[in-house]
C-alpha cells in the first residue's frame, strides 16, 4: 500500500495509518523542504478527502499529496473560466481506490496531476483502474515525463515541466473547452482495454 502527503497534518495522520497496517508493505512519501499548510478536507469519501467541490461536475482533478494546494489554485482559476471542478487527495493511491473511480465516473473528464514520474504512477495506476470498472470518462495525467532533468530547485523543475498552477489551469481549461466543441474528439489518454 502506498500514501502521499499533502501537508504536515495529513503525514502524521498517514504514518499512524501505516503502522496500523499488518497484512503487507507500506510506504509514505512526502517531499523534502517546507512543509506545505495544513490544507483541511471538506469532507472524507472513503480513503479520499475531498479538497474542494463545485456544483458542476465538469472535472475531477486528483491532486496527488503535495500537490493539493496546487489543486486548490487550478480549480479556483478553471472556475473563473466557468467550469466546475471537484479537486481531491486520494490519500492511499495504491491500490486505487474504488471511491476515486466512483468519483471519476460522476464527471466529464478527469486530469490527475502529481510530482512523480507519469509512467506507472498515479495516473497510470487510475486509467488501469477506470477501464477496469468499464468508466469511459477521459482521464489526462500531468507528472514528470521518464527523462533526465536537469538540476534545479523544486519550484524551478515543476516550472520547467509546466506543473504550476497557471500551467495545469490552461491545459485543463483547454481540454473541457475542447469537450465542449466536440464531446468526441477528446478521448482518453488510453483506450478500454478489449475482451
Amino acid at each position: 500500500m502506498s500514501q502521499l502527503t499533502r501537508d504536515a497534518a495529513t503525514l502524521r495522520e498517514e504514518l499512524r495509518e501505516a503502522l496500523a497496517v499488518d497484512d503487507g508493505p507500506t510506504v509514505v512519501r512526502f517531499p523534502t523542504g517546507a512543509v506545505a499548510a495544513d490544507l483541511p478536507a471538506l469532507r472524507r469519501v472513503g480513503p479520499v478527502d475531498v479538497l474542494a467541490e463545485s456544483a458542476r461536475t465538469d472535472v475531477l482533478l486528483v491532486a496527488v499529496g503535495s500537490f493539493g494546494q496546487l489543486g486548490m489554485e487550478v480549480a479556483a482559476r478553471v472556475a473563473e473560466q466557468g467550469y466546475g471542478v471537484t479537486v481531491v487527495d486520494p490519500r492511499w493511491v495504491r491500490p486505487v481506490p474504488a471511491e476515486l473511480v466512483e468519483l471519476a465516473a460522476r464527471h466529464r473528464l478527469v486530469v490527475s496531476v502529481e510530482d512523480g514520474v507519469r509512467v506507472g504512477g498515479v495516473g497510470d495506476a487510475l486509467g488501469q483502474a477506470m477501464r477496469d470498472a468499464d468508466v469511459r470518462v477521459p482521464l489526462k495525467d500531468l507528472g514528470v515525463p521518464a527523462d533526465w532533468h536537469p538540476h534545479g530547485t523544486r519550484a524551478q523543475i515543476l516550472a520547467d515541466l509546466g506543473l504550476t498552477a497557471q500551467d495545469v489551469a490552461r491545459d485543463v481549461t483547454g481540454w473541457i473547452s475542447r469537450l465542449d466543441a466536440a464531446p468526441d474528439r477528446l478521448t482518453p489518454t488510453t483506450t478500454p482495454a478489449q475482451n
